[in-house]
């Protein structure tokens, strides 16, 4: 029977610290239990997402500063001749507009923590001023010439690729060495794909808390989520969740309530995959048994396979292969694939040599994405690992 994700059976998650059991996830979080203790400068790495503030807060929370502000500032999203004024603030008169002297987010985050999220977008001028208030921890206001001490604990987040941007010149590498003190990266959705059920779970209790009845994931459902690449991350199926939290209200989800981009093969795109997979297996064990075919064709057409399959793993591809060896016309070519030679075969072990043969070819069409030679073998991602660790194999590099 399918395991389902019910709320009713679910404690709500209340806490800051990125979720998850899988190992890629405990790393981050050892990695934050080392740092949170000290004032170095941390740089969290990872795509657009990926919960790079999730572990900024959890940094902060596990830190001395806990009861000190926690400031965020997006400098990606401040246009440039504003963002000077964003972080140190402005003297009234200091330019049109400033009809006020306003605090900066440095001083608004003074004894806490000040997290410089997407650090990768901040203009090469601005950089020299932050480099500066990172070495001297001293700044002045737009329009004033008071400095400022300033004791606040930077973090840095960027989903770009910094040492690239050092190479092409766009990012100073005297800052990106001052930042990257501590780097932490915070692993793709792709690669914890094992915390799935946690993350759902954890986003369904927040849609309760908003008084929206989310539906039910079963597993299969689940095992669908498992094969898409989620280039939007951690973001990504939170939005989701909430889609579904309106479309299908308290219902229990089947894989066709998903939008098509999550469950992208239609049946005829299966079918003719499938087909492809079952005539080439015919063609190679044709060839491997070749060589013990006698001339006297066999009485027996059909040889009992499937009763000699020993796990349902096996059943799921070959019982399949089967059917459609029994609808074939009785020519001289299927009749040659299905004669059993006289002195009979191991078959246990041919079975086995040809899920090793294709799924070290499907491995390889695909760069050695699991998933994707998963949908090619016509699999569930998780029937394809268990697989591949029952017959020694592993995905390529």
């Amino acid at each position: 029977m399918a395991t389902s994700i019910a709320l009713d059976t679910c404690t709500p998650i209340r806490t800051r610290s990125p979720l998850g059991r899988s190992s890629a996830i405990e790393t981050v979080r050892e990695l934050i239990r080392q740092v949170a203790p000290h004032a170095t400068v941390v740089l969290i790495q990872g795509e657009s997402g990926s919960g790079k503030e999730v572990v900024a807060r959890a940094l902060h929370d596990a830190s001395s500063r806990q009861n000190k502000p926690f400031v965020p500032v997006n400098c990606g999203a401040i246009p440039a001749d504003l963002l000077e004024s964003e972080l140190f603030g402005h003297e009234k008169g200091a330019f049109t507009g400033a009809i006020s002297t306003r605090k900066g987010r440095f001083e608004m985050a003074e004894g806490g923590t000040l997290f410089l999220d997407e650090i990768g977008d901040m203009s090469l001028p601005m950089q020299v001023k932050l480099l500066r208030v990172l070495q001297e921890r001293c700044f002045e206001r737009v329009g004033s010439n008071q400095t400022i001490k300033s004791n606040v604990r930077i973090i840095a987040a960027t989903h770009r690729d910094l040492e690239t941007m050092v190479d092409l010149g766009s990012f100073r590498q005297d800052l990106y060495f001052r930042l990257n003190v501590f780097p932490i990266m915070v692993p793709a959705l792709r690669e914890r794909l094992d915390d799935l059920p946690m993350l759902i779970r954890h986003f369904c209790n927040r849609q309760t808390e908003r008084d929206t009845t989310p539906p039910i994931f079963n597993q299969e459902v689940i095992d669908a989520l498992s094969t898409y690449a989620w280039p939007g991350n951690i973001r990504e199926l939170e939005n989701l969740v909430e889609r579904l939290s309106i479309t299908h209200a308290g219902k229990t989800l089947c894989t066709t309530d998903l939008p098509a981009r999550y469950y992208p093969l239609d049946l005829l795109e299966t079918e003719i995959e499938l087909e492809a997979v079952r005539k080439a297996a015919r063609q190679l064990l044709a060839e491997q048994q070749a060589t013990q075919l006698q001339a006297t064709p066999s009485v027996n057409k059909m040889p009992p396979m499937a009763a000699s399959i020993d796990s349902p793993a096996q059943r799921e591809a070959e019982q399949a292969m089967l059917f459609d060896m029994q609808s074939q016309p009785n020519d001289s070519a299927s009749t040659a694939v299905l004669d059993l030679p006289e002195a009979g075969l191991d078959l246990k072990q041919t079975l086995q040599d040809l899920e090793i043969h294709y799924i070290t070819e499907a491995l390889a069409r695909v760069d050695g994405v699991v998933s994707r030679a998963a949908r090619l073998l016509c699999l569930q991602r998780t029937t394809l690992v268990e697989k591949m660790k029952k017959l020694g194999l592993q995905a390529f590099s």
